[in-house]
């Protein structure tokens, strides 16, 4: 019940742009999706807060900008990450239509749950056999909502170019994951007598190297090694370059 009615109000105008709960991210969703629609435009959720804030005075939370982002893409059907995965399988089956002799291999949980990928395409098993027998293997972070790893493998060919051989997707730089994709890439291109891989220092990298290719030798990459070291002795890094 009402009780008092104070006419003069003393909120400052600051209460009255900022911080509005009728900004949700439905709200936000409906604002940002006309900037949405040129896929080659990267508008991440920070630049959603920074438009809500510049465009309409209102400021919204990470999390806010982040679903609302989601609610815009969905809304212009340009597809959510839980949408990309049950393409995957129709995805692998048209490449190795239109790649012939390409090899994929896609591992779900016992839930039928996305674990792993593997892609190899049919240029690149080909084009090993004209490479010199050297490995390269490394993995980088994805940033989508699922995260994740990419896997990568490449050779250097007759021209001294990155060749790639094959790319895998797993959860993490771990043991299982790492071994899981050398298993597929011995699979693939063969065990060779003379065959090296090269890599960083990670745990997981050499545990799975010596179960999947107990036979190679396991180089070690001198550009990791360099950086390794001038982060150990940043005081001679200078030094460290020269030699």
């Amino acid at each position: 019940m009402v009780t008092k009615h104070v006419k003069n109000h003393t909120c400052p105008t600051y209460f009255k742009t900022v911080r509005h709960r009728q900004a949700t991210s439905w709200v936000v969703g409906e604002c940002i999706k006309r900037r949405l629609i040129n896929p080659g435009r990267v508008f991440r959720p920070r630049d959603v807060m920074d438009d809500m804030k510049q465009k309409y005075g209102v400021e919204v939370s990470y999390s806010v900008a982040w679903r609302g982002w989601e609610y815009a893409n969905e809304n212009l059907r340009l597809g959510m990450p839980e949408q990309s995965y049950t393409l995957l399988p129709g995805y692998l089956h048209m490449l190795q239509q239109t790649n012939p002799g390409s090899i994929v291999n896609l591992e779900v949980t016992d839930r039928n749950k996305f674990q792993y990928l593997f892609i190899a395409f049919a240029a690149s098993i080909q084009g090993f056999l004209y490479c010199r027998p050297v490995i390269s293997i490394d993995a980088t972070h994805l940033k989508g909502k699922y995260r994740g790893v990419l896997f990568t493998a490449v050779c250097h060919d007759a021209n001294q170019q990155n060749f790639p051989l094959a790319f895998g997707v797993g959860d993490s730089e771990n043991d299982a994951a790492w071994t899981w994709f050398l298993n597929r890439v011995k699979d693939v291109f063969g065990e060779n007598p003379t065959l090296i891989i090269v890599s960083d220092r990670h745990r997981s990298i050499h545990s799975a190297v010596e179960q999947a290719f107990p036979k190679a030798f396991h180089g070690i990459c001198m550009y990791h090694l360099l950086n390794n070291l001038k982060t150990k002795f940043k005081s001679k890094s200078k030094e460290l370059e020269q030699h």
